[in-house]
């Protein structure tokens, strides 16, 4: 349950939330400020407002950053798409409950405490934070306590936003390395006709790559499209064609 600000908890509170994050502060007049509500200041400039708006743009760089080296064959597009998710104040509220943000809350005398924080309160402290951290250890340290909890939701998200969708990435990968689109041809077909399996395999030019078996058309060119990315890679095939 969060606490209200009095000089009795104050220090308690500062230490407890330390513990909780990971992370001391050479200044801890930040984390207060970081964790002072517009309604448990004496002005709003007291608040963490301004921290918000700072820890949105650090969140946001250190999202970007993230997912340019992970994702190198991702368009822009993609990488938009999963950033608008990874640093939604949905994602945002719920790391701030994992880290119990809203215990440490300094909260005025009208703020009813016997409730919990609203997901918006949750989502602003969180920020505020990763502002507080940028300003008191700079942005190594900002970066380290973002990905500690960031780095599962990036996964999570990418790998919705793809949806295993290997013929997308591999036309990225083609387009980008070869200059080409690449093409699907039908190898071999076996099997009674109402339990068809096709043997596809990718085309980029003349560069014939792995080819692979699935139940339907479809799902041997997904298949054939891991070969030819792990063959790109150097790496070894995930599905024999055999």
């Amino acid at each position: 349950m969060q606490r209200e600000a009095t000089t009795n908890y104050e220090q308690e509170i500062l230490e407890d939330c330390q513990k909780a994050i990971g992370y001391t502060f050479r200044s801890p007049d930040l984390l207060r400020a970081a964790l002072t509500h517009a309604s448990g200041a004496n002005t709003r400039l007291a608040s963490n407002e301004r921290l918000e708006f700072l820890g949105d743009a650090v969140l946001g760089l250190i999202t970007c950053e993230q997912l340019f080296h992970r994702f190198p064959d991702y368009q822009e597009g993609d990488l938009t798409k999963i950033k608008s998710v990874v640093v939604s104040r949905r994602t945002c509220a719920r790391i701030s409950r994992q880290l119990r943000l809203g215990d440490f809350l300094f909260l005025g005398k009208g703020m009813n405490v016997h409730t919990d924080v609203p997901a918006s309160l949750q989502a602003d402290v969180y920020e505020s934070l990763v502002a507080a951290i940028y300003l008191d250890g700079g942005l190594e340290a900002a970066r380290s306590f973002i990905l500690a909890y960031l780095i599962p939701e990036i996964e999570h998200v990418a790998e919705g936003a793809h949806g295993g969708n290997h013929k997308s990435l591999l036309q990225q990968v083609a387009q980008r390395e070869f200059g080409a689109t690449p093409q699907y041809n039908l190898l071999d077909e076996k099997g009674p006709d109402h339990s068809k399996c096709f043997k596809i395999a990718a085309f980029i030019g003349p560069q014939r790559f792995a080819g692979a078996w699935g139940r339907n058309k479809k799902e041997a060119e997904q298949k054939a499209a891991m070969n030819a990315l792990a063959q790109i890679n150097g790496q070894p095939v995930p599905f024999d064609g055999d």
